[in-house]
């Protein structure tokens, strides 16, 4: 491995708000049901002070760069305040500069009664939104354990355009219990038509540690998902939409945060769960804060727990992983640039790949073709 130079790679920050008003049954991000109901206006200010104070720790992860994006996820982030999130980017800035054009994404509930109005998020400097409608459709919503109705989720979209937000998008689900493929294109239909200019559209799978997982739900026919997959693409496409990821589609510049992602950029991580990638000169690096939000606030500043060093050994997949996901790939060079090692003992692997139709014959770009993209897995154990 060379010595890496942290300096040529894009930094991004990731902030996680634990708390949601209630579980849904397929989730299994890190969230948990805020404390009696409601957050109080002291526990924001005490978790706000901790995500502070955890930043501090990570400050040398920054190696003389700026933070190109914000992205802040959940649980359900709206529950903070607008007032809170402009002290912690005021507290923020003290310590990292920011792009002049810093893309700062804020997760958003639907629901009516979780948020402020969405001018108050855009004063505070949010300039993206991203709404997990999950489906229009209110008994669907029901069934996956939503707060929200689907006139919520319209009105969620129209406040959002109205506000003054150029850039929404909206998180929707397809191959849920018992949904028919008219139902899930009807759910894309909505999303276009009230003005979403981004849509991450995927399909639900069952995750250990859900109530989905403990009492299984009945899921579409296979034929009917796939039914749903084609003709939701050739709608989006016929709407001007572009397919830039395997579940990302956009009319308008690609989410800057989750590029960074895909492109084996480095991210911090703040707050209760959140996880961070960073490189030095001597390695790569990942790393996962306290899950419990008592545990994180018990222990200020939360330590870095499983900090773990990519091996030259992990490092071929990790960065397949995340690079291929991606439709028009990564440029060849990228790959010493962001990993430190030579592409030379891959050569072979991805030539068998090409030869088999799975990633483009293009000796400057890593990318798969739209086959591979449909066996992407078959493709990554190849780098294992």
């Amino acid at each position: 491995m060379t010595v890496l130079n942290p300096k040529n790679i894009p930094l991004s920050l990731y902030i996680h708000m634990p708390w949601c008003v209630k579980k849904c049954p397929y989730c299994d991000f890190n969230s948990h049901t805020v404390p009696d109901g409601t957050l109080s206006l002291d526990l924001e200010q005490q978790y706000l002070h901790a995500l502070v104070e955890d930043l501090n720790t990570q400050l040398e992860y920054v190696q003389e760069r700026c933070i190109e994006s914000i992205f802040i996820g959940g649980g359900t982030p709206s529950l903070i305040s607008a007032h809170g999130y402009t002290w912690l980017f005021e507290q923020i800035k003290r310590k990292i500069e920011f792009r002049s054009d810093c893309e700062i994404t804020l997760e958003a509930n639907p629901g009516t009664l979780e948020h402020q109005p969405f001018e108050d998020y855009l004063k505070a400097g949010i300039n993206r939104l991203s709404l997990g409608v999950q489906t229009f459709d209110t008994t669907h919503l029901q069934k996956l354990g939503r707060i929200h109705s689907a006139n919520n989720a319209v009105d969620a979209i129209k406040n959002a355009k109205k506000a003054g937000f150029q850039r929404v998008n909206v998180d929707l689900m397809h191959g849920l219990p018992e949904q028919s493929c008219e139902q899930a294109l009807f759910d894309l239909k909505q999303a276009v038509e009230h003005g979403a200019t981004h849509i991450s559209w995927y399909q639900l799978t069952i995750e250990p540690n859900t109530v989905f997982f403990r009492t299984k739900p009945i899921l579409p026919h296979e034929n009917t998902l796939e039914d749903i997959q084609s003709q939701g693409e050739v709608y989006l496409r016929s709407q001007g939409f572009v397919q830039y990821e395997v579940s990302a589609w956009r009319k308008e510049a690609p989410s800057r945060h989750n590029m960074n992602y895909w492109q084996f950029g480095d991210y911090l991580a703040i707050g209760a769960g959140a996880h961070g990638k960073v490189t030095l000169n001597h390695g790569i690096y990942r790393f996962q804060k306290t899950r419990q939000p008592k545990d994180y606030l018990a222990d200020v500043p939360a330590p870095n727990i499983h900090w773990q060093h990519i091996s030259e050994e992990e490092m071929p997949f990790e960065f397949m992983m995340n690079v291929l996901r991606l439709n028009q790939g990564i440029s060849v060079e990228n790959y010493t640039l962001r990993t430190g090692l030579s592409l030379e003992p891959l050569h072979a692997k991805i030539k068998k790949l090409q030869k088999q139709g799975l990633l483009r014959d293009d000796r400057e770009v890593l990318a798969c073709t739209t086959q591979g993209h449909l066996f992407l897995n078959t493709v990554l154990e190849q780098f294992l």
